[in-house]
């Protein structure tokens, strides 16, 4: 009920004061749920500009495009997507504004093709299919909605139970959705029924963060308490339980060849494991703060991670050191992506941006 939904939520938000003092400038404290929805002032006008000016000749990492205001509330999920009919790009975004935004990269520059309601509160988690022509979006409203990406139109909504979808992600064929639960359960929906298929029970606690290796045998959890488990998806059992992280595992990520996981936690360090042998890799320090979201290159060669800090980082994988630092947010960034190509990274934070960052490749 809206009660028990609050109360867990208010649960998140203690093992998160930047994310609690963030609701609490609505006025009302914990319990009211304005400070988790916006009833009003959903503007439709946007302002982009394009950094410093359109660059003639390409530089090896630079800011490409900013979309200011992109949204009313903090931005708290981004996902980058190619349709593999037409090859078209596009980008959604999930903000504390109720809202989920569709964008189609055009000529170095986002278009705002469509704005998506349907929640009934903060929108935290977004992704794409592999096919690109379907979006995912969970939400504290308890529910997880399939969109169409070319109509704009909800395809289905479902009701996953309060705080039983923090965060989600598409399996790799496109055929299902794992979500994390706040009992420390994996359950896994189809997106053709809208059902739930069955659950991956980590014995553990609130789960805030979910990756599938690409090649789709793994799928990796991120739970409150900083622990990380590792199921073998063809047989549901966990093989690996990593205890590496002291705090809250915020995002988790595969590298292309699936035999990397890098994880992101409130402890500031970015770990690095070994999948088959659960072994530590690697250890890396750089951000002042949380480190809220980390992407793995289609390349294989560098991942990124944002922080509360206000910066984002690109590493390379192999020499484990940071390349290249970004300090163009005004606020805490809780999401970074790669397009497919890895020649771009979106980000997206609580100062209602999403910036587009050039890459060498």
């Amino acid at each position: 009920d809206g009660g028990s939904l609050l109360r867990h939520t208010a649960e998140v938000g203690s093992a998160a004061p930047e994310t609690l003092s963030l609701w609490s400038r609505r006025g009302d404290g914990p319990e009211s749920e304005a400070l988790l929805r916006r009833l009003a002032g959903r503007g439709r006008h946007h302002s982009a500009t394009a950094a410093a000016g359109r660059r003639k000749a390409p530089r090896p990492y630079g800011i490409l495009f900013k979309q200011e205001q992109a949204h009313d509330d903090a931005i708290w999920s981004v996902a980058w997507g190619k349709n593999k009919k037409d090859g078209s790009e596009t980008v959604i975004s999930g903000s504390l504004d109720d809202l989920v935004k569709v964008w189609k990269w055009n000529d170095e520059k986002l278009d705002l093709q469509w704005t998506l309601e349907g929640h009934q509160l903060g929108v935290v988690s977004v992704d794409i299919s592999h096919t690109g022509s379907i979006a995912a979006s969970s939400s504290l409203d308890a529910h997880i909605r399939l969109w169409d990406l070319e109509t704009g139109k909800q395809i289905k909504s479902i009701d996953a139970g309060p705080v039983d979808a923090w965060s989600l992600a598409f399996s790799p064929d496109s055929q299902y959705l794992a979500t994390g639960s706040h009992v420390g359960k994996v359950n896994i929906f189809g997106v053709e029924t809208g059902k739930k298929e069955y659950s991956l029970d980590t014995r553990g606690k609130f789960i805030l963060s979910i990756a599938y290796s690409p090649d789709g045998k793994y799928l990796a959890s991120g739970a409150i308490d900083g622990i990380i488990n590792i199921f073998d998806i063809a047989t549901g059992k966990l093989l690996h339980t990593l205890e590496g992280h002291a705090m809250p595992i915020r995002s988790l990520t595969f590298s292309p060849d699936s035999q990397l996981l890098v994880t992101a936690s409130d402890d500031g360090y970015i770990k690095i494991y070994d999948v088959q042998h659960a072994n530590l890799a690697g250890t890396l320090s750089g951000h002042g703060s949380w480190v809220l979201n980390v992407a793995f290159c289609p390349d294989d060669t560098h991942f990124v991670s944002s922080s509360s800090d206000k910066s984002v980082k690109v590493w390379d994988a192999g020499t484990r050191t940071c390349v290249h630092t970004f300090f163009d947010h005004q606020d805490q960034v809780w999401g970074v992506k790669y397009n497919g190509s890895g020649s771009k990274i979106v980000s997206v934070g609580d100062d209602q941006e999403i910036h587009i960052y050039d890459c060498p490749v």
